[in-house]
């Protein structure tokens, strides 16, 4: 399963599609300030505890790191895989 990006304007997407659906999606937006606001994620059923969560979180960390963003967790998932991987912290806003 591959993650794709897509963006419009302020607001965009990691998402997996499977036959024209995404069936796991992690929403954000940019704010003027260089952060990197997730407020949503969401992994079909079908998916669920195959750590395709935790892959749209790498996503976004890969994402923030190489656009010098700071990422601000609003999604409760998000924020916890982000206080449970030490290596993602760096890109955590203050």
């Amino acid at each position: 399963m591959q993650i794709q990006n897509q963006e419009h304007g302020a607001k965009g997407a990691f998402f997996i599609e499977q036959d024209g659906e995404w069936i796991a999606e992690m929403t954000y937006r940019k704010s003027v300030d260089d952060n990197f606001i997730i407020d949503h994620t969401e992994v079909d059923e079908s998916l669920q505890s195959k750590g395709v969560g935790k892959q749209l979180v790498e996503a976004g960390v890969k994402f923030a790191r190489e656009n010098n963003l700071k990422i601000v967790a609003q999604c409760p998932f998000v924020k916890k895989v982000i206080d449970e991987t030490p290596e993602f912290q760096d890109v955590l806003a203050d």
